[in-house]
């Protein structure tokens, strides 16, 4: 059987996309998932000619949180939507490029970081409504930003290395195979 590039692109992240899932729902330390660098590697591959490809990792979110729970729902918008801001980033980043692919991680996570923790200073009742709140917020989300680093920065490598790796050389070699 013969794969076009784009049935071995979706191919890939169908899979990549099944391990996240199953990684989400299985025990982990907090905040250490796959999901932001599928959404950087969903956005640098998929969403190019596919725009749907933005949305794979909220697709993910959303079952996994069926399975979860769901929360404060405004919470889950600054969440959700900086998993979107990822696939953007991945959209706009030269692929080929380690170090701007690394930088697009630490940026997601970066960002995610600052905005989910601003959201729920604003939103929930835990933090006292003062610069000394939100600097408490930042504070004790130290930890959760070190292992969501952690994770961003392993699958962002693993995921966009595997691609690039099954693609110069399983995929040559499947074609080259087929057309010989």
């Amino acid at each position: 059987m013969k794969l076009t590039h784009t049935q071995f692109l979706f191919l890939f992240v169908g899979i990549i996309a099944v391990l996240s899932f199953g990684v989400r729902l299985l025990p982990h330390a907090p905040n250490f998932t796959s999901l932001g660098a599928l959404a950087l590697f969903a956005g640098a591959y998929l969403a190019r000619k596919h725009w749907l490809g933005l949305f794979v990792p909220l697709f993910i979110m959303f079952f996994s949180d069926l399975f979860i729970g769901f929360y404060d729902f405004k919470l889950m918008a600054v969440v959700y939507g900086s998993f979107l801001l990822y696939a953007l980033i991945g959209r706009v980043l030269p692929k080929q490029n380690p170090l701007m692919v690394l930088g697009g991680a630490l940026g997601g996570a970066v960002f995610f970081y600052l905005a989910t923790n601003f959201a729920v200073w604003a939103f929930s009742p835990w933090y006292e409504k003062s610069f000394q709140g939100l600097m408490l917020s930042y504070t004790l989300a130290l930890p959760f930003f070190r292992s969501m680093l952690a994770a961003d920065l392993l699958f962002t490598g693993a995921f966009f290395g595997a691609f690039e790796f099954a693609k110069a050389f399983l995929f040559r070699a499947h074609q080259e195979k087929i057309l010989a």
